[in-house]
């Protein structure tokens, strides 16, 4: 079956990697954009960036204590 238009939808998930795509309103990169394309599991929880990740494990470390900066 050919399709030839678009459908938008809030969410999308893709069975075969078992990851859904949604759509998110927010910062990235500095830059604010009114909806972009987010990674989510089944469950529609969003998958965190790379700089998520990295904000995340600061205030962990900074939590126990730990300067992030002067680990490596």
């Amino acid at each position: 079956m050919q399709v030839n238009r678009y459908i938008l939808r809030e969410d999308y998930w893709l069975e075969q990697i078992e990851l859904g795509l949604t759509l998110w309103q927010g910062t990235f990169e500095g830059k604010e954009y009114d909806r972009w394309l987010r990674w989510c599991d089944r469950d529609g929880n969003l998958l965190l960036t790379g700089d998520e990740r990295a904000d995340r494990l600061a205030r962990v470390l900074r939590e126990q204590g730990i300067a992030p900066d002067t680990i490596f």
